[in-house]
């Protein structure tokens, strides 16, 4: 069984250690902690609602050009040049 290490240290912030092979989950003092599934899967969908919201960071970050590249846009093409191409990427990953 594998569990979902993320969510469970989400819910239960007191879990320290998650074993999947004996489907251990014990405090910092080696105490087990007994989970309910329903908290976990919260767990999960605030996570995944967390990833998408900066999701578009990363993206974005990808397709800027260097700052070498920007730099030169700037001397050959003015601002207004570099406004057009960094507004392209931000409308292509729109903040949610």
């Amino acid at each position: 069984m594998s569990l979902d290490h993320e969510a469970i240290y989400k819910a239960y912030p007191s879990v320290k250690t998650i074993d999947d092979t004996d489907s251990k989950i014990l405090d910092d003092s080696g105490n087990a902690v007994i989970v309910e599934q329903s908290k976990i899967d919260a767990a999960r969908t605030t996570l995944n609602a967390e990833a998408a919201a900066i999701d578009y960071q990363g993206k974005r970050k990808a397709e800027y050009p260097s700052i070498e590249d920007q730099l030169d846009t700037i001397y050959h093409s003015g601002v207004a040049g570099w406004k057009t191409t960094i507004k392209a990427i931000k409308d292509k990953y729109p903040k949610p």
